[in-house]
């Protein structure tokens, strides 16, 4: 058996574990990445997803796997955490790039939040068509009704590396959210390879709260891409102003997202923390396949104190 490095990091409460398969390239080399998502992420408790830093060329890049072993394009929350690592141990720099699914995104070190909770920016840029949608309506499909899936709301679709569907809502049902998005599994036809469904509300100037069915992950506390996508189809519905930065708040955190439409391009900033609630070893053995957690557990509980005064805090405003 192998044993190697693992973090389990958060954004805005979106929990994952993270692996610096930089510094151990075996593990990319021996071990099915989907195994060790199902695994690790069962042995931690249930968490969102495993993350591995890995080089692309020159630079540095994300792979990003959901905890039922399915691979994702791109995650905003965990794209974050992978850009603290990279520019701890590697970059060192305000601003770099990292890889994700095939594209390359801006990142940015920011401010820290109250507390000295380290917090990282990423520009994403919102698409509006891919075959991961399949629809007769007009491109981009904004306000629209998907009546295979529900004929009473009406959903914009974006495509910000991975697919997501938004709805506008005067009160989030999570219970409605689940079902709709199991729904979308039985609908292949129109969603060919999934997507990530969220609903939204406007609870304040420049500020919406946001709930997330993810593709491979089922509800969670947060979903990053999913806060960016809801942030731009409240700016190009009317909800919220383009150019003048939006509160997002999930049931994990807040972020904070800035929309900007120039010509035929439309690009949203994410910014929120990246938490790294403590280390460990895991090992790994590429014979039968099995993971198990070995050693202590190093908690950082600084960082987790600090980020659970902030929730607190942001609760009571």
């Amino acid at each position: 058996m192998r044993e190697f490095d693992h973090i389990v990091c958060h954004g805005s409460g979106n929990r994952f574990v993270l692996v610096d398969a930089v510094a151990q390239p075996s593990i990319a080399e021996e071990a099915d990445p989907a195994i060790l998502a199902r695994e690790l992420c069962r042995l931690h408790g249930g968490l969102d997803g495993l993350l591995l830093l890995v080089r692309v060329g020159e630079e540095y890049g994300m792979r990003m796997y959901n905890p039922d072993g399915s691979a994702a394009e791109m995650c905003g929350n965990g794209i974050r955490c992978v850009a603290r690592l990279a520019c701890e141990r590697y970059v060192g720099e305000q601003r770099f790039a990292l890889w994700s699914g095939g594209r390359r995104y801006r990142i940015s070190r920011e401010e820290p939040l109250p507390g000295g909770i380290p917090t990282f920016g990423v520009v994403i840029p919102i698409g509006f068509a891919s075959d991961d949608f399949v629809c007769d309506g007009p491109r981009p499909f904004v306000g629209g009704a998907v009546l295979p899936l529900d004929r009473d709301r009406r959903f914009t679709y974006l495509n910000l590396g991975n697919p997501h569907l938004v709805c506008r809502t005067d009160r989030i049902d999570l219970d409605e959210l689940e079902r709709a998005g199991r729904r979308v599994t039985e609908l292949p036809e129109v969603f060919p390879h999934g997507i990530n469904l969220s609903f939204y509300r406007p609870c304040g100037q420049q500020r919406i709260f946001v709930a997330t069915y993810e593709r491979g992950a089922g509800i969670t506390l947060s979903c990053g891409t999913a806060m960016t996508a809801c942030s731009t189809a409240a700016c190009i519905e009317g909800v919220c102003r383009c150019g003048e930065p939006i509160e997002v708040l999930n049931r994990g955190g807040m972020v904070r997202c800035l929309c900007v439409r120039e010509q035929d391009e439309t690009r949203t900033s994410l910014i929120g923390n990246a938490t790294f609630e403590g280390e460990g070893l895991f090992a790994f053995d590429a014979a039968t396949g099995s993971v198990a957690l070995h050693g202590a557990w190093r908690p950082r509980r600084e960082e987790t104190d600090a980020y659970a005064a902030f929730l607190e805090k942001m609760k009571n405003c």
